[in-house]
């Protein structure tokens, strides 16, 4: 009998795991596949996620990966173009952005560390109940393929399992709020080039770099209606985009390889789903998921862990106050997540591009509007700080 089984060792179920496993609970985590593998993610981790990985003890691990230290950012939309960073958090203002299989496995590690059971090459395919309540998992092991199904009890069952969550789907999730996808993304490894983190939009759509484990991750958003067009050539469409939408980029990138296929995906949903119910919990991805422009997944994964860890642990042996801790943790991530949803519809919307460059004009005018800009975009502040009365009288002179 467990404590928690938690279904997904990434990067939310791995802090998930590790959380629980320090305050002694008794901790099953499943990973359908092997955590050596890639997966496709921005990589970035903003100021917020990192300042969690130093309180977790495990930035450290980051560094000695040789991540390197990302402490400028530039955002260019055609000719306006703002540079800075985040303010600092406990002194550090850097952000990291380390290959998945990098990270992935040193969360991993941190779980086992303290003291749960990782099992790779273990998927999910069923849930045990007691009338409506989630009382454990059964899964099959990839590494004992003409074997019985295993059973295994527990008080929790979180759901971790990203974006597609075969434990969402078996509970019965709904999405209680949802929109439609935005972009196409596409993503491919190059070696080292000079670059910072930086976000370009042109006429035609996105492009980022963000510098990884000795390379560099350059990507390439197209409007989501582009998708049929794009993802029969994505090659030659993802070099176009860069062409057209990062000259600059693209000179710097003529020195360096691809390193690796290109790899994309049009399937960036937008939602919250609900994200608890009696014995059954969803972090992370699979209890909500928006467009990667705004490269927020990894730190919301590592806010949810947290947020539902400090719930948890106090409730766990009354059913009755489980319940209620799962519902709290479901109310806090909407209200600390909805805002940043919001304006990553926004950002990723191609039809308020003018809209877009309008605002940046006028927050490049003031070194502090920049400030709290950057701050906005890490996570740090709420986007209506920034509609000060300075910005406020800078868009109505540009009217």
């Amino acid at each position: 009998m467990y404590d928690v089984v938690v279904v997904g060792a990434r990067c939310a179920g791995a802090p998930t795991a590790m959380l629980l496993a320090r305050a002694g609970l008794r901790v099953l985590l499943l990973e359908r596949g092997s955590l050596a593998a890639d997966k496709l993610s921005t990589l970035y981790i903003q100021q917020p996620g990192v300042a969690l990985l130093r309180r977790w003890g495990v930035l450290d691990a980051v560094r000695r990966s040789g991540a390197p230290p990302l402490e400028r950012v530039v955002y260019q939309l055609d000719d306006v173009r703002l540079e800075g960073c985040a303010s600092p958090i406990d002194g550090s203002r850097a952000a990291y952005a380390p290959r998945r299989f990098v990270l992935d496995r040193i969360l991993a590690d941190a779980a086992v560390a303290a003291g749960a059971e990782l099992r790779e090459g273990c998927r999910a395919t069923g849930l045990l109940r007691e009338g409506d309540r989630v009382t454990g998992v059964e899964y099959r092991d990839a590494n004992d393929p003409g074997g019985e199904p295993v059973r295994v009890r527990a008080r929790l069952v979180v759901g971790a399992d990203g974006m597609r969550s075969q434990v969402a789907d078996l509970v019965g999730a709904p999405k209680l709020i949802e929109h439609p996808k935005l972009t196409c993304a596409y993503y491919a490894i190059w070696s080292r080039f000079p670059a910072d983190f930086e976000l370009f939009e042109g006429p035609t759509g996105w492009v980022s770099a963000v510098p990884t484990n000795d390379a560099v991750l350059v990507s390439a958003y197209y409007p989501m209606e582009r998708f049929e067009e794009v993802r029969h050539d994505a090659q030659r469409y993802y070099l176009d985009n860069v062409r057209t939408n990062a000259p600059g980029l693209l000179e710097r990138m003529s020195g360096a390889t691809q390193l690796e296929p290109i790899q994309g995906t049009g399937d960036q949903q937008n939602f919250f789903r609900r994200a608890h119910g009696p014995g059954w919990a969803l972090v992370g991805d699979a209890g909500h998921h928006k467009d990667s422009l705004t490269a927020r997944g990894i730190g919301d994964a590592f806010l949810q862990a947290e947020l539902l860890a400090e719930r948890v642990v106090p409730a766990l042996a009354d059913p009755g106050a489980l319940d209620a801790a799962l519902a709290s943790f479901e109310q806090e991530r909407d209200r600390l997540l909805t805002e940043s949803y919001q304006g990553t519809l926004l950002v990723a919307q191609a039809a308020a591009r003018l809209q877009r460059k309008g605002l940046l004009a006028a927050i490049g005018h003031s070194p502090e509007l920049t400030q709290l800009y950057f701050d906005a975009v890490a996570g740090m502040r709420s986007p209506t700080e920034l509609y000060t009365p300075q910005l406020q009288a800078l868009l109505a002179a540009a009217r």
